[in-house]
């Protein structure tokens, strides 16, 4: 079951890959960005509970403030044209 969400995961993973190509405007490759690391963290944490490494969460964690962080930056970069 847990190789079954994983291969799910990689099938979700592609088709965000397919959005970010075609996305026909900037925000929609963005969105599609921070999907896919949604969906990394997400394999993270299921490998660590696969391997019985709970530690894997923290780094889930640390990614998962990485992500948003950086989708917010992007995004504000964007609607704005800085950072500040």
């Amino acid at each position: 079951m847990l190789l079954v969400s994983i291969a799910a995961l990689g099938v979700s993973i592609l088709i965000a890959l397919i959005r970010v190509v075609l996305g026909p405007t900037a925000f929609d490759r963005v969105l599609a960005v921070n999907s896919i690391g949604t969906m990394i963290i997400l394999g993270v944490a299921l490998h660590g509970f696969i391997m019985e490494r709970p530690e894997f969460i923290d780094i889930a964690i640390l990614y998962a403030i990485l992500n948003f962080i950086g989708t917010f930056a992007v995004l504000k970069l964007f609607s704005t044209g800085k950072l500040s």
